[in-house]
């Protein structure tokens, strides 16, 4: 029997066999794993980041340090801080206080762009696939440093022909790479959205970057792509690169990440190894609410057992709940009193 499942429309088959677990980096931080731990070779250096909106923080971050050469998730509910960060460190916005550096170098108050051309480059939840033009144009937009860019040489095409051929055939090899060569000359409005996951990806490494940075990689992607795209973010590592990323998805998380960092209202609430973090009290609450060790069974006696000191409370609120639910049926089932009329 095959291990893989042809999809309609002639697509790439999706492989129903169990993805690869690839080593994972170990040995990141120093000393006792905390919010903010030192990390033994860090990338980025962030601290005190703080960004609000109005009254709301989005962001207060006290101290953070990404690991090198290892993928780091960063987790958390909606509404935690997660994209606003990302938005911060790539200089697509500017925070109320803080500083940070990529590579040694202060990004405080760096633009977006010259952020990317140092070296720190990111993808977006929604992707930003320019749709009129051909996905390989769209991936040659992605190099850094073409001299047909540039008022003056571009009005001499010999000055750039050269170059804008290399640049093309490198276009192409990742193209190949990323299973999309066949839809070169198609224009990227006719992508799927899995499809232009893996354009944006794809164009994101023409710049030759040193860390990337994916906002939800996963998200509308169709599970045939699935796969795909959590191999070609653990090649990144094994190329070199350094992953920075956002995601629900835990089981990715679990699959792919060597480090894991926890937002919640806008702070650092935990951080470490993905199995460790997992059990750690404080994501369970800032996913699922406090005190999830109760069982609602034994608060509701449904089910036999000792209910804890910080259940209690539940348990006289359901008795005052199930008591006026019982008055007000009684009073509902009692058929209303009619005076007698007189002779």
């Amino acid at each position: 029997m095959s291990n893989s499942e042809e999809l309609p429309g002639g697509d790439e088959p999706m492989s129903t066999a169990a993805p690869e677990q690839r080593p994972k980096s170990t040995g990141l931080h120093k000393g006792e794993i905390a919010p903010g731990v030192a990390k033994v070779d860090p990338i980025i250096i962030a601290d005190d980041i703080r960004r609000t909106f109005g009254g709301l923080t989005a962001v207060d971050v006290k101290h953070i340090e990404i690991p090198r050469n290892a993928i780091t998730a960063l987790i958390g509910p909606n509404g935690a801080g997660k994209t606003t960060l990302f938005n911060l460190l790539t200089g697509f916005d500017k925070p109320d206080a803080g500083k940070w550096t990529f590579e040694g170098h202060s990004l405080s108050g760096v633009p977006a762009f010259k952020v990317a051309q140092l070296g720190q480059v990111r993808t977006f939840q929604l992707t930003k696939a320019l749709g009129l033009l051909t996905v390989l144009e769209n991936m040659k937009l992605g190099a850094k440093g073409q001299r047909g860019e540039r008022l003056l040489s571009s009005l001499f095409p010999a000055l750039w022909r050269k170059q804008e051929s290399e640049i093309e055939e490198r276009a192409m090899v990742l193209l190949q790479k990323f299973k999309l060569a066949e839809k070169s000359e198609d224009f990227a409005a006719s992508l799927s959205g899995g499809q232009r996951k893996l354009l944006e990806m794809a164009r994101a490494l023409m710049s030759e970057p040193t860390l990337v940075m994916l906002d939800e990689p996963m998200a509308g992607v169709n599970p045939a792509l699935t796969q795909s795209l959590l191999d070609h973010i653990l090649d990144l590592k094994d190329e070199g690169m350094t992953v920075l990323f956002v995601e629900h998805d835990m089981h990715m998380v679990r699959h792919i990440a060597d480090w894991v960092i926890v937002m919640a209202e806008g702070k650092v609430v935990a951080e470490g190894p993905p199995d460790e973090v997992m059990k750690n009290q404080a994501v369970i609450d800032a996913y699922l609410g406090a005190h999830q060790d109760v069982d609602l069974g034994v608060v509701t006696g449904r089910i036999a057992g000792d209910i804890p000191e910080v259940g209690k409370y539940m348990a006289d609120e359901v008795a005052t709940l199930d008591g006026n639910i019982r008055s007000r049926s009684h009073k509902d089932s009692t058929p209303p009193e009619h005076p007698e009329k007189s002779s």
